[in-house]
């Protein structure tokens, strides 16, 4: 069985959404049981956010107008790809319905002046609702049976709206009595990805990107042979290639390594696709949909020739926030309160470094997050600031952290030395550096100025044959 997932750029106009449909075509030839996840068309998601949230401003006219644009998008569409009257016709219905439905809501939301993190999912949702009934239409079209799946019907989530976490065990029950039937009957599901619903069934989403974690769910549930990821990029490379030209494809990647990449900022996989898949033992493929007979990126549990480094990334817009102070040392519980008052804060960590001395942590935070974890720090630090154990709370702007992995750098002497040799003979600064005791990730802080040219510095230095 195959899993295949299609992103929002694979089914973003008719030419791309023709070439999805003979992909699935090929695979369905390749085995007889194939299951289709897809996201919004492209740039769906942020018109109907972009609207609600204008709606509860006291905005009328933004979701006005993305209900006929959007029901012109998706009309435009199944008028090139779909021949049959009867069958366009039904879904120019579902769609307008799809799209009143979601002027309504957006109509309450303004009256009301609030948009919940419940009411969001609604609306973040309707792209996926649009995109999957209108592909199932298309690969009818192209001579396949298919039927499309609302995935509110089998992913059971808790209520954490927003950013919901699978039940696994309901979920696979319904999975298995909902998809495997169709399977039998020779039929495709074309199942929404991103949507799932809780017990009672309230709509909830699993935070954005998160069609590729429905496909992985999915893959583990139905025991599939592999996962398809199917992008707009040749797989996974060794970095971003807007900034290095010569980037490759990395033809195999660990579980870890897809992890470690997908954490620092590589934005081929959700971070959370990973989990399924490692609980299941489903190796992951990664493909371009507009290149489907080029080079991919297949994700396994172990990769035999581990090499040392396999790709660099970066993750931007980030403030490193510094707490120093002699007074710290051999203090207990500062860092626990430190780390205590950033997550009241509501902010995610992404790297953290301590002084052996103890004089100072630093840790790394979107940029967005920045005044909210000054505040609560120096608040729930006031006492150590008063009293000068503590000496600051120092926030430094405009830093990018540039992640090394590689599954082959444990154990192999010399790769820091390399690392910052390169970064040397450029003169960039480290600002700060952790490493963790598994060897499969070196982070480093620089300015934003020297990211771009540490990365190439970086790739050179291992990449340059």
């Amino acid at each position: 069985m195959l899993v295949l997932k299609f992103g929002g750029t694979s089914v973003g106009d008719t030419k791309a959404i023709a070439q999805v449909a003979e992909i699935v075509a090929r695979a369905r030839a390749q085995d007889p049981n194939v299951v289709v996840v897809t996201s919004a068309m492209k740039g769906v998601t942020d018109t109907l956010i972009h609207a609600a949230r204008a709606a509860a401003e006291g905005h009328e006219q933004p979701y006005r107008e993305a209900r006929s644009d959007l029901l012109l998008k998706h009309q435009l569409v199944a008028g090139q790809l779909i021949e049959d009257g009867v069958e366009r016709a039904a879904y120019g219905r579902l769609v307008d319905e799809r799209l009143r439905s979601f002027e309504r809501l957006c109509q309450s939301i303004y009256i009301l002046g609030e948009l919940t993190a419940r009411g969001m999912d609604v609306v973040s949702g309707l792209g996926e609702r649009m995109s999957a009934p209108l592909l199932a239409a298309v690969l009818r079209a192209h001579g396949l049976q298919a039927d499309w799946v609302d995935a509110a019907e089998i992913i059971v989530t808790d209520d954490a709206f927003g950013n919901a976490t699978p039940l696994m065990e309901p979920t696979c029950a319904r999975a298995n009595a909902r998809l495997r039937p169709m399977l039998e009957q020779g039929k495709v599901p074309v199942v929404t990805g991103f949507v799932g619903a809780t017990a009672d069934g309230i709509a909830t989403t699993l935070g954005r990107g998160g069609s590729d974690y429905s496909a992985a769910i999915l893959g583990a549930c139905l025991a599939a042979d592999e996962v398809q990821i199917w992008t707009d990029v040749d797989g996974v490379l060794t970095t971003d290639p807007r900034i290095v030209p010569e980037a490759k494809t990395l033809p195999e990647l660990s579980y870890v390594e897809a992890a470690e990449l997908a954490y620092f900022g590589a934005k081929v996989l959700h971070p959370k696709t990973i989990l399924p898949a490692i609980e299941a033992s489903i190796p992951i493929r990664v493909a371009n949909t507009f290149n489907p007979e080029g080079p991919s990126t297949l994700v396994v549990p172990e990769v035999k020739n581990a090499g040392s480094v396999k790709a660099i990334t970066a993750i931007r817009h980030l403030t490193l926030v510094n707490v120093e102070g002699r007074g710290m040392i051999g203090v207990p519980g500062i860092a626990a309160r430190t780390f205590n008052a950033v997550a009241g804060a509501g902010a995610n960590v992404l790297m953290i470094s301590q002084s052996s001395s103890e004089q100072s942590i630093c840790f790394a935070v979107p940029e967005g997050d920045t005044a909210a974890v000054i505040a609560a720090l120096e608040k729930e630090l006031a006492t150590e600031l008063e009293r000068h154990f503590i000496d600051r709370v120092r926030a430094y702007h405009n830093i990018v952290i540039i992640a090394v992995v590689g599954a082959g750098m444990r154990g192999t002497p010399g790769i820091a030395g390399k690392v910052f040799t390169a970064l040397g003979e450029a003169g960039i600064n480290v600002v700060a550096l952790a490493q963790g005791s598994s060897e499969v990730n070196i982070s480093m802080v620089v300015d934003e100025q020297d990211a771009d040219e540490a990365v190439r510095r970086i790739h050179r230095a291992f990449f340059k044959d």
